[in-house]
């Protein structure tokens, strides 16, 4: 993990994104405050604090609020260096950044009132659609129950995700809104009670006849297509099958190179029961070889898919859509064998909850559950678009 100083350095030589420079400040104090996090089940203030100053908040905020108007690059770069210290607040930090995607697909006057105290504020957001919306005059009325929002105790806005009633898209399904809320308009349920990324707070919103204004609202249509309220910018007007799973899969990368730099740090110093040092022992030499090149290709597929989202790299028609899915799956896939065999190596030692790698071992684990990263069906479908076998149903 860089220094604060060391971090500065590289920043002003390599000009690279300020919320790149600022992650291993993040990534310290998200390690620090570790044993605080996990018992809280949520980020230690310290660490939203720190996850704000970054300007994780700002990076995908158009520039007429403020907002930097980032790449995806740099946030995929950001966020892995945020997991080598701490999973949960790299992976709170990536879904606050891309939620407050969804604000530039908001009309100019949702937008003047999401940003109006600057573009740092933060945000959270439901990925699937839940609850119920009815039309009201002016806006809707939205009530019910959104489950695993992460970051929602910390968030200033939660776009909540509902399907609406008498709209047909152009794929023929029914349309899907999301409704910007305020932190005052939510109720939260305590039920974020897991094995790992306990420190991502996806605690339940819960919401109850709040009325959300028209300028408040947004189609999923849009964000799909990449159509933009007012905004030219890549990160905004680029189709979201470009973007895929980016958000969740590039903490799982990362929180695995946080894996195999503390195993490092750990067989530099510990011996056998005979005393003898492990770091000269080709076995353990070998698994760290094996797990480094691993999380190194798992970057490397995460990283390429961020410059797609960028328009930096081209693929073929359809490929994106297909590709990506099939990257991040292997990617956390990766990521898995990565931390299952240093963890092994770890010994009785490892299993204590004083040991890091414990705590990587049970985050990405848990993380790699998510059902978007089943190989399965991602695999499924880009071999199908690869053989041309266009109506061929993904496996589940």
């Amino acid at each position: 993990m860089l220094s604060d100083s060391k971090a500065t350095i590289l920043a002003e030589r390599s000009g690279v994104a300020d919320v790149v420079a600022a992650a291993p400040r993040v990534a310290q104090i998200a390690a620090r405050r570790g044993a605080e996090t996990e018992a809280a089940r949520r980020l230690a203030p310290e660490v939203v604090e720190a996850v704000r100053e970054a300007g994780f908040a700002r990076h995908f905020v158009p520039a007429a609020f403020g907002g930097t108007e980032g790449r995806f690059t740099d946030m995929t770069s950001a966020v892995i260096l945020v997991g080598e210290g701490c999973a949960s607040a790299a992976w709170a930090a990536s879904l606050s950044a891309y939620a407050a995607r969804y604000g530039a697909y908001l009309p100019l006057e949702g937008q003047a009132v999401l940003w109006a105290d600057g573009p740092d504020a933060l945000m959270a957001g439901a990925l699937m659609p839940a609850g119920k919306a009815e039309r009201a005059s002016g806006g809707w009325r939205l009530s019910g129950e959104w489950k695993y929002i992460s970051g929602v105790r910390f968030a200033d806005w939660v776009f909540a995700c509902s399907a609406v009633p008498g709209t047909v898209g152009p794929d023929g399904r029914g349309e899907v809104r999301f409704f910007a809320v305020p932190r005052s308009d939510i109720t939260v349920k305590d039920t974020w009670f897991t094995l790992g990324m306990r420190g991502t707070g996806s605690d339940t919103m819960v919401l109850d006849d709040v009325f959300v204004p028209e300028y408040l609202t947004l189609s999923r249509f849009d964000i799909n297509a990449g159509r933009a309220a007012a905004s030219e910018a890549r990160c905004h007007t680029v189709p979201v099958n470009a973007v895929n799973a980016l958000p969740l899969a590039v903490p799982v990368v990362g929180a695995a190179r946080g894996t195999v730099r503390t195993a490092a740090e750990q067989n530099l110093r510990r011996t056998d029961r005979r005393g003898a040092p492990l770091r000269e022992k080709a076995p353990v030499q070998i698994d760290l070889a094996r797990s480094a090149a691993e999380v190194d290709a798992a970057e490397l597929l995460v990283q390429r898919a961020a410059r797609v989202a960028d328009g930096v790299e081209e693929t073929r028609d359809g490929e994106a859509a297909v590709r990506g899915p099939r990257d991040f799956a292997l990617a956390v896939e990766l990521s898995v064998s990565a931390v299952e065999r240093l963890f092994r190596g770890t010994g009785t030692t490892g299993h204590f909850d004083s040991d890091p790698v414990q705590r990587f071992w049970r985050d990405v684990n848990t993380a790699a559950s998510h059902v978007i990263f089943s190989f399965e069906t991602a695999g499924a479908a880009y071999g199908a678009w690869a053989l041309g076998v266009e109506s061929a149903e993904p496996r589940r």
